[in-house]
């Protein structure tokens, strides 16, 4: 009431009329009418009446506070903080299928878990796959004439054997057989330029170390002035399509 006192007392010293700061006092609900209404003319119940003593007003005018509600003070009305039983069985019904929820959705991670290992295993295992198919097939183009440029290298060695059975003093004196040995030299050389734009080199390991991935050994003997395990003499020379050993060179080994 202190508090409505002041606002009055302040009111009357405005130059808006008092009714009408009553009014919006009224509407903002900082003070609501003394009979419990919401709103209130009072240019007709008031002003009308010339009244402008604070006495007069305040009968009409208290502090505005939240009215107490009239049924809770009544026995009638149920205790809303006790759970009812319908609201008991509900609760109960909820949590069984929360459970139930927590419950399923706790399988379907284990399963998501599973189909996601199982995924990444097979596509580990199809790139593997990719993998290898893609290594044989550059390895078929690679060495699909592998079986070719073996019958080629048995000519190879034919045309060496004639080559060197061809005796060097008499070629001077004999032109024809001159002829035939030069053809066959030229033979020889076009036939391994040929080896060599398609992939297909020589083995000749002479006085190397003998490697038992390209060197077959048909003799080991003891050669003086020379290390144990050194290629002394070569019988047949090998072969390699690419990286591929496909003929190793028949050699002589010193022990």
């Amino acid at each position: 009431m202190n508090q409505l006192r002041l606002g009055l007392s302040q009111m009357m010293t405005r130059s808006l009329p008092l009714s009408t700061q009553l009014n919006l006092l009224c509407n903002s609900g900082r003070i609501v009418p003394a009979c419990g209404h919401a709103s209130i003319n009072l240019n007709r119940s008031l002003v009308s009446n010339g009244s402008n003593n604070f006495s007069t007003w305040k009968t009409w005018f208290v502090e505005a506070s939240p009215t107490p509600n009239s049924n809770s003070s009544g026995g009638n009305k149920p205790d809303e903080s006790k759970p009812q039983e319908g609201e008991t069985e509900t609760e109960s019904q909820l949590r069984a299928e929360l459970s139930k929820a927590v419950s399923e959705v706790a399988t379907l991670r284990a399963k998501s878990a599973e189909f996601e290992d199982k995924y990444m295993r097979a596509l580990a295992e199809m790139e593997n796959l990719r993998t290898r198919m893609t290594k044989q097939i550059n390895d078929a183009k690679l060495f699909a004439t592998q079986g070719f440029c073996k019958d080629l290298a048995d000519i190879e060695d034919i045309l060496q054997l004639a080559i060197s059975s061809v005796p060097k003093d008499q070629t001077q004196s004999n032109k024809h057989l001159k002829e035939l040995y030069e053809g066959l030299v030229m033979t020889e050389a076009r036939l391994l330029q040929v080896f060599k734009n398609h992939g297909l080199s020589q083995i000749n390991p002479l006085d190397d170390k003998f490697n038992p991935n390209e060197h077959e050994a048909v003799v080991q003997t003891e050669q003086p002035g020379k290390k144990s395990g050194t290629v002394i003499f070569v019988s047949k020379v090998g072969y390699k399509l690419h990286d591929r050993v496909i003929r190793p060179a028949v050699v002589g080994v010193a022990k």
